[in-house]
């Protein structure tokens, strides 16, 4: 099955809701993040839906930094709170209505998320801002792994795909899960039979990778570019259309996998949200966007630039929404 780019779309956390800033707090004494044409945006926070190391929570300290040394804001503080494969940092953004110094990192995990997890908020009661980037995934196998290509990997999946596990850092419905279970698909496995073993984020699963305690992993390939670099592990294959710079690998596609899937992250507000209150964050991003120190970041974690702001990006949430449902259907798993 192809799915198109309309859908392209690393200390634990003891409990959800624990903070963890940047750099520290600023905050105006209403409470609210100010700036705009007085200067730096001041008081600023941002959500992380899932534990330190995931990739929202990359996305959301190298944006923060960004913005921070492109002297666009104070201190930015980002915290997280994890559970539910983003769900819960949902349900507390969408509790937070008219909170304007407040911002979340999401993408398509949440997107899943809210669907599998039959989550009662929903990212349509948000005020959607900008699509940051998408990023490819990767296939990967641990160093000494007896798969050197995906042709071996595949053969030994397709003759008993329960004795073939693999990992990856979302929860039923996020970018980690959908990748395996669409090329289970493509291949012709059966996607209810493939032994799927979820992780808390990045960390957990290259534990359970180098551990080998999956066969193969899927996640982002910005959560395994340094390991593939220092040769811990291997990447067998990418899921975008291109190959990835940076990444030794084949894409799924040229291997004959008729497959191409792409993440993608961006950023969205609590319900409620001032029209000025949106234009001034949309304008903020657009100017982080804009620098090179975002520039940098794009470049060092192999993101590709994915912006799109306001109205657009509301409308490519909705298709999104719409879409994933439907794969989740396909698959048997919704």
């Amino acid at each position: 099955m192809r799915l198109t780019t309309a859908l392209k779309t690393t200390a634990a956390v003891a409990a959800a809701g624990l903070t963890m800033t940047a750099c520290g707090t600023s905050a105006d004494p209403e409470g609210g993040a100010t700036g705009g044409d007085s200067g730096p945006v001041q008081g600023l926070r941002l959500l992380v839906p899932n534990s330190p190391g995931s990739g929202y929570d990359v996305t959301a300290r190298q944006g923060a930094k960004a913005m921070q040394d492109a002297k666009l804001t104070g201190t930015v503080e980002v915290f997280n709170t994890a559970g539910a494969g983003g769900t819960v940092g949902l349900q507390r953004l969408v509790n937070e209505q008219g909170k304007d110094d407040l911002l979340m990192v999401m993408g398509l995990g949440v997107v899943g998320a809210t669907y599998t997890n039959k989550s009662k908020a929903t990212l349509n009661e948000t005020v959607p801002l900008a699509k940051l980037i998408e990023e490819s995934e990767a296939i990967v196998v641990p160093k000494d792994s007896p798969y050197t290509s995906i042709d071996q990997l595949v053969a030994a999946w397709k003759a008993d795909p329960g004795k073939v596990p693999v990992g990856g850092a979302s929860n039923a419905g996020g970018p980690d899960h959908l990748t395996p279970m669409l090329m289970a698909k493509a291949v012709g496995v059966e996607p209810k039979s493939v032994n799927y073993v979820p992780y808390d984020g990045g960390g957990e699963l290259m534990t359970a990778v180098l551990g080998g305690k999956v066969a193969f992993a899927a996640t982002g390939v910005g959560e395994v570019a340094e390991q593939a670099k220092s040769g811990e592990v291997r990447v067998l294959a990418v899921t975008s259309a291109e190959p990835v710079e940076g990444i030794d690998a084949p894409t799924l596609k040229s291997l004959g996998v008729d497959l191409e899937f792409t993440n993608w992250r961006g950023i969205v507000a609590p319900p409620g949200l001032s029209d000025a209150k949106q234009k001034e964050y949309i304008d903020l991003l657009t100017k982080m966007h804009g620098s090179e120190q975002w520039k940098k970041v794009l470049k060092d974690q192999g993101w590709t630039d994915s912006f799109e702001t306001g109205a657009t990006f509301k409308t490519f949430l909705g298709t999104e929404n719409e879409r994933v449902a439907g794969v989740l259907k396909d698959l048997g798993l919704a």
